[in-house]
C-alpha cells in the first residue's frame, strides 16, 4: 500500500530517485520508504513502526502538520540541478533558519565509533581562523536574522579561544548561544563553565547517551559518566542552561531511555530536557548501512512510555510546528517536586521531581487553511530562546525578540516568558536522515541549517549526508 510518493537519493552514486513510503509486513503496520536506482537496484529502510507493543504510539497517517512555505527572501544559490543539489538556501527551499550550526574544528577528544560529523579523523584540515567563524555568523545573521545559532564541531572545547568565538556570537545578537559539547572539558577544568558564560553562552547541548558506562563503551569508545556528571554540575553552578541529548541505537541502549529520563530530572533544575536522536549511518559508523540498527519516532515515545509510565505517555507527544512532520517529536512539562518516588534514575537514587504534562495551546491547527512556515520558525525559535536558557540578566534581555512575542502569545507563551526556567522541561526526539531513508520534501521543509566557509546554509542531514562508501554529498567540511 502506497501512502505517499517522493523522491530521494541512491545510496550507492547519490543520485536523485523516485521514492514511496509503503506498508509492508503481515499486519501492513510498518512503513518504509522504498527507491531502486537504474544502476544501483532496489533499497529501503524502515520509517515508521506500528508492531506488537507500540499500541499507544502515533499512527503514521495521523502525524501530520501541514504548514504553507516559508521560502528565502535572498537565495543564496541558483536551482541548476534541482534538491539536493543546489542548496544554499535555493529559492525552493521552504523553510526559514531556527538553529544555524557552526562548526568551528574538526578535532576531537573523544573516538566515537558512532560520529555524525565523522570527526577526529587521522587526517584533519585546520580550525578555521577566527575571522572566517566571523564572517559566517555575518552570513547567517544577514540570511536568518536573530536565529539561535549553535558552535559545533568536532569538539569545540578543543579550541583554546572558544570564548572569543561565543563573544562574537553574542555581538551579532542571535536568539541562543548554545554549545555542542561531549561535556568533558567542562567536566574536567574548574572555572570552565564560568569563563563560557561570560564570554556569552546560554545553553550547552550536551552528549549524554544512557546511564551506564556500558553505553558510553561502546558509542564513544570509553567511561565518561563522571565527567559528565561533573559537567552539569559545573554548569547550573555557572548559570548555564543544560539539555541532554542522547544517540539512541537498538540493542545498545534503547532499554536505558526511561531511566535516562529520570537520571536527568534528579541533575535538577538547570537540567532543560532530554533529546533523542535516533542513530543515522552517515559521517562514522561500524555496521554495514543496510542492516543500521534504526529506531524509528514511535519506537522512542512508545518506548518512553513503557519505560517511564509515571512520567510520560506517547499520547503527550506531538509533532513539529517547524521542520517536517516525520523529522521530530515534542513535549512540553512542569517539574513538580515530589518527595522520593519509585524509580530507577541512578543506583541507590530516585527522581526528585516528577512532570506534569502541559497541553500546548498552539500545537493543534484550526484554521482551515495550513498556517505558514514562517510561523512555525518563530515560534521555534522562540521557544528554544526562552527555555534552554540558563538563569541570569539575559534571560529576557536580547533573545531576537521572543520577550515582545512571549508577551502577546496567549497563556501558553506566558508561562514560558514568566515561569522560572527550572520549572520547565521538554522531551524531544529528532530522526536525522541518511542516504538510505532520505526524503527531499523532509529536506525542503528543514530548519536546521548547517553555515559553511563561503556562506551557504545547508539542511543539517545534507551537510554530513555520505554514500555507502564515504563520499560525502557537499565535500568536506571546509572544502
Amino acid at each position: 500500500m502506497i501512502l505517499r510518493r517522493t523522491q530521494s537519493l541512491c545510496p550507492v552514486c547519490l543520485r536523485r530517485v523516485e521514492a514511496v513510503y509503503q506498508r509492508v509486513g503481515g499486519d501492513c503496520r510498518d512503513v518504509v520508504l522504498r527507491k531502486t536506482c537504474p544502476e544501483h537496484g532496489p533499497f529501503s529502510a524502515p520509517v515508521w513502526r506500528e508492531g506488537p507493543g507500540l499500541e499507544n504510539a502515533p499512527l503514521f497517517e495521523s502525524w501530520s502538520r501541514p504548514k504553507s512555505p516559508s521560502y528565502p527572501a535572498h537565495p543564496g544559490t541558483t536551482v541548476r540541478r534541482g534538491c539536493p543539489f543546489d542548496c544554499g538556501l535555493c529559492r525552493l527551499h521552504a523553510q526559514h533558519t531556527c538553529t544555524g550550526l557552526v562548526e568551528v574544528t574538526m578535532r576531537c577528544d573523544l573516538s566515537c565509533p558512532v560520529c555524525y560529523a565523522g570527526a577526529g579523523a587521522p587526517a584533519l584540515p585546520p580550525d578555521p581562523p577566527l575571522a572566517v567563524v566571523a564572517a559566517q555568523l555575518d552570513s547567517l545573521r544577514s540570511a536568518s536574522g536573530p536565529c539561535n545559532v549553535q558552535i559545533s564541531g568536532g569538539e569545540p572545547t578543543v579550541r583554546e579561544d572558544l570564548p572569543a568565538i561565543l563573544r562574537l556570537a553574542r555581538e551579532r545578537g542571535f536568539g541562543l548561544v548554545q554549545l555542542n559539547t561531549n561535556g568533558l572539558r567542562l567536566g574536567r577544568e574548574e572555572g570552565y563553565a564560568t569563563r563560557l558564560r561570560e564570554a556569552g553562552l546560554d545553553s550547552v547541548y550536551l552528549q549524554w547517551d544512557g546511564v551506564s558506562e556500558a553505553v558510553f563503551e561502546t558509542l564513544r569508545g570509553r567511561p565518561c559518566l563522571d565527567l559528565k556528571r561533573r559537567a552539569v554540575e559545573r554548569c547550573a553552578a555557572a548559570g548555564l542552561g543544560v539539555v541532554l541529548v542522547a544517540t539512541v541505537a537498538r540493542g545498545v541502549n534503547d532499554r536505558e531511555m526511561g531511566d535516562l529520563l529520570r537520571l536527568a530530572l534528579a541533575l535538577g533544575p538547570a537540567v532543560r530536557g532530554l533529546h533523542f536522536q535516533p542513530v543515522s549511518s552517515f559521517g562514522r559508523y561500524p555496521w554495514p548501512l543496510e542492516n543500521a540498527p534504526r529506531l524509528t519516532l514511535p519506537e522512542i515515545m512508545a518506548a518512553l512510555e513503557h519505560q517511564a509510565p509515571e512520567l510520560v505517555r506517547a499520547a503527550h507527544f506531538h509533532p513539529p510546528g517547524c521542520e517536517h512532520s516525520l523529522c521530530s517529536f515534542s513535549a512540553l512539562y512542569r517539574r513538580v517536586s515530589t518527595q522520593s518516588r519509585p524509580g530507577r534514575a541512578e543506583a541507590g537514587k530516585r527522581a526528585s521531581a516528577h512532570l506534569e504534562w502541559l497541553p500546548d495551546s498552539n500545537r493543534s491547527c484550526c484554521s482551515p487553511l495550513p498556517p505558514p512556515a514562517a510561523e512555525g520558525a518563530r515560534k521555534a525559535k522562540q521557544f528554544v530562546a526562552l527555555h534552554w536558557k540558563g538563569a541570569g540578566p539575559r534571560d529576557m534581555g536580547d533573545m531576537g525578540g521572543a520577550k515582545d512575542e512571549a508577551g502577546a502569545g496567549g497563556d501558553f507563551n506566558r508561562f514560558l516568558a514568566g515561569a522560572g526556567a527550572g520549572q520547565r522541561f521538554t522531551v524531544s526526539g529528532m530522526a536525522f536522515q541518511d542516504a538510505l531513508n532520505l526524503d527531499l520534501e523532509r529536506v525542503r521543509g528543514c530548519c536546521i541549517h548547517v553555515v559553511r566557509p563561503d556562506g551557504r546554509l545547508i539542511p543539517f542531514c545534507l551537510h554530513n549526508l555520505t554514500a555507502r562508501d564515504g563520499t560525502r554529498l557537499y565535500g568536506e567540511p571546509w572544502a
